[in-house]
């Protein structure tokens, strides 16, 4: 299972040094009116903040830092998490079925959305110092903020510099730097948070100078779903080895690049999941050419499927920018869709 290069963690580095930490973009909204949706909200109850990661979902946060979601895996109103790869798309939640000028400024956003959540962070409230895992340009995964309710006191620190975003405006930071969220002021803050995917029509909203500095080359846009014919999904089914770092799509697991998995592609309800040690783990969805990104993901890991040829392969692809890592499965094994046995 040769590696063609090393795995890509960070971007701390000349490439991405040089961008400012922030930056507003072209799009402004009436916060008065998203304000107005969120007080008509005030029969949902505001859950702490989860992490989620491939472990599954973590410990609810002790501190003052709460969320209604609008967009969120399978559209459940219970997961504060902005989810993350694995069998769930990103719905519609009722809080935003409840909130039409959400809805439209949402609509206004020129990129594919993933999570949309309302976060409102307590007086006196401040999270630790951290970083959100492969979220900035070359992971394909944006977050953008707008603030609802804010006031003085109510800061981002990120990447050494310390903002107080103005409500109704919508921003862009590069949350993959340190950073905190913190309330000095003595009333809530709550901003609308989105996670997207990159596209062209959306960086035009940058500023012209950011853009100017931008390295295109290194930006990972979204790629549309291709569908694909019922008997192409049932030659695409397959046994496989997966290396064993290729689901850890949220952070390191320490596991060795050279060993492996026992993995199977199978149909289950009519589209297509890469199975591991006999248990489902990921839809696969399609991006042209038998190339396949992670549901719920980015085209940040993808694997391309290549089982015409004699001596089939899988390519087990991570990105960072221009930059991939491969892995070139050769043991792979073509087989009977139907249950009955190998084809």
């Amino acid at each position: 299972m040769p590696v063609s290069s090393e795995p890509l963690t960070s971007v701390d580095n000349a490439t991405w040094a040089h961008l400012p930490p922030a930056a507003p973009l072209d799009f402004t909204v009436d916060a008065v009116r998203l304000a107005a949706e969120v007080a008509a909200l005030s029969d949902l109850t505001w859950r702490p903040n989860r992490p989620v990661s491939q472990n599954g979902l973590g410990a609810e946060d002790a501190f003052d830092w709460k969320i209604i979601p609008l967009r969120g895996p399978n559209g459940s109103l219970a997961r504060t998490d902005p989810g993350g790869a694995g069998l769930e798309d990103h719905l519609d939640t009722e809080a935003l079925a409840r909130s039409p000028y959400h809805a439209e400024v949402l609509g206004r956003i020129p990129a594919p959305l993933h999570s949309v959540r309302l976060m409102a962070l307590g007086p006196g409230a401040e999270t630790h110092e951290h970083r959100d895992g492969r979220t900035n340009f070359p992971w394909g995964s944006l977050r953008l903020h707008i603030p609802i309710v804010t006031q003085l006191g109510a800061e981002l620190l990120v990447g050494g510099e310390t903002y107080h975003w103005d409500a109704g405006q919508l921003w862009y930071a590069d949350f993959d730097r340190l950073h905190i969220a913190r309330n000095r002021s003595a009333q809530r803050r709550i901003h609308l948070v989105v996670d997207c995917v990159p596209t062209p029509e959306l960086m035009g909203l940058f500023p012209a100078e950011f853009r100017a500095a931008l390295p295109w080359s290194d930006v990972l846009f979204a790629r549309e779903e291709v569908p694909l014919q019922p008997f192409e999904k049932e030659g695409l089914t397959c046994e496989l080895d997966v290396p064993a770092t290729f689901p850890d799509w949220s952070d390191d697991s320490g596991a060795d690049p050279s060993d492996s998995l026992p993995g199977r592609i199978e149909q289950i309800d009519g589209r297509l999941v890469l199975c591991i040690a006999g248990e489902p783990r990921f839809g696969l969805i399609h991006i042209g050419n038998a190339e396949f990104r992670l549901q719920g993901w980015t085209d940040e890991r993808t694997l391309l499927l290549d089982l015409e040829r004699p001596g089939p392969t899988a390519r087990f692809r991570v990105r960072c920018g221009r930059s991939l890592t491969e892995h070139v499965v050769r043991n792979v094994r073509a087989v009977d869709p139907t249950g009955l046995g190998e084809s």
